[in-house]
């Protein structure tokens, strides 16, 4: 499977409820092979694999990341 060009992650808090972020697929990749994603800001970085796993990335120092419940795949038609 061919990865997609740009995701939705989805997280969910208490406070909020969820919360769905854009994240665009860039030239870099991780640790696993995988490209990396991000969003527009740079700062939510993210590894996903075909399989539409997540391993969040930190894009700084003393950042705390949390983990999407999901990430779904943004096709164009």
């Amino acid at each position: 499977m061919a990865h997609p060009d740009h995701y939705e992650l989805v997280f969910r808090s208490p406070a909020v409820g969820e919360e769905v972020m854009t994240v665009h697929r860039t030239e870099a990749a991780g640790a696993s092979g995988n490209p990396i994603y991000e969003d527009e800001t740079g700062i939510v970085r993210a590894e996903i694999s075909d399989q539409g796993e997540v391993r969040m990335v930190a894009s700084g120092g003393h950042q705390d990341v949390r983990t999407p419940v999901s990430a779904r795949p943004i096709t164009t038609s």
